[in-house]
């Protein structure tokens, strides 16, 4: 059964001790390569895990990955991304909104009359409406994370 490391742990103990991947595989017993591939992400056998443990004097459950830990890191990168996204969104609809008022006040001024008043309002309603959700999303999204 393979078991999923602490790749980036693994690396970062060598080196706090000054150990090159040589000799961290020889106060292991293990081949340089193993070394190498667990230290690159790939999987690594239970017998080799316990090596490694006994190399640092450590558990070998130190050297492993908590799946709950790795979930929210996914699902706190997921909601970085998602809040981004949103307000990317709104931007590029407040920029729109923005040239909208340009083309409607032209509109306007060339009728000579307020025609276009009820796709301004409707459109500053959905604008409104876009930004509340926005904000929702932010807050609910930060309130997951925490």
């Amino acid at each position: 059964m393979a078991y999923k490391t602490d790749a980036d742990k693994i690396r970062r103990w060598r080196e706090e001790r000054h150990w090159s991947q040589e000799h961290l595989a020889e106060l292991a017993g293990i081949g340089l390569r193993t070394v190498q591939r667990i230290e690159n992400g790939e999987q690594a056998s239970r017998d080799s895990l316990t090596a490694l443990a006994a190399a640092f004097n450590v558990e070998a459950m130190a050297l492993m990955i908590d799946p709950e830990i790795e979930a929210t890191g996914i699902v706190q990168r997921r909601n970085v991304k998602v809040r981004a996204g949103a307000r990317l969104i709104l931007w590029i609809h407040c920029a729109a909104y923005g040239l909208g008022l340009v083309l409607f006040t032209a509109i306007c001024l060339a009728a000579g009359s307020f025609v276009m008043k009820w796709p301004l309002v409707w459109w500053t309603v959905a604008l409104t409406a876009h930004a509340v959700t926005v904000i929702l999303i932010e807050l609910i999204t930060r309130h997951m994370d925490d």
